[in-house]
């Protein structure tokens, strides 16, 4: 599994002109499906991300977590992170999880995700999403559960 966690100010997706999900101060976040990954996979990794301390304090030192800054969650599916690019210029994406078993893991990080933050927007599974972002720093960082 992996997760690219970008600290944004703001950031929307939208589906068809439409806003699916806005966000505040908070993560936006990408997220890639393998076809090994396993409901514990996705609890270390959501484990992991709510306790970044990645917020600036008081003193500009980053030692926030999401919780302390009252942060809100942007979950959008993609299974693009898992591009396999060694053989030629044309990305393969035979790693991806299987749309049903993808679509499910995502499902399973959100209801994770609304149990402990108060403010959880996502995208549409599988859609042609557009999402717009202001990227705080920019601090952007990728997890991913070969490396936990």
């Amino acid at each position: 599994m992996r997760f690219v966690i970008q600290r944004v100010s703001e950031s929307e997706v939208r589906v068809d002109g439409r806003i699916l999900g806005k966000i505040g101060r908070g993560f936006m976040v990408l997220i890639g499906v393998c076809d090994t990954d396993t409901k514990e996979t996705a609890d270390k990794m959501v484990k992991k991300m709510l306790g970044l301390r990645i917020f600036e304090d008081e003193n500009g030192k980053t030692n926030l977590s999401l919780d302390s800054v009252g942060g809100e969650l942007l979950l959008i599916s993609q299974f693009t992170l898992y591009a396999n690019c060694r053989k030629g210029n044309r990305p393969s994406f035979i790693e991806a999880g299987a749309p049903d078993m993808a679509s499910d893991m995502y499902e399973y990080i959100i209801g994770k995700c609304k149990e402990q933050v108060s403010v959880v927007e996502r995208g549409q599974f599988g859609a042609d999403m557009k999402v717009s972002l202001v990227n705080d720093g920019p601090f952007t960082i990728i997890l991913d559960s070969d490396n936990l």
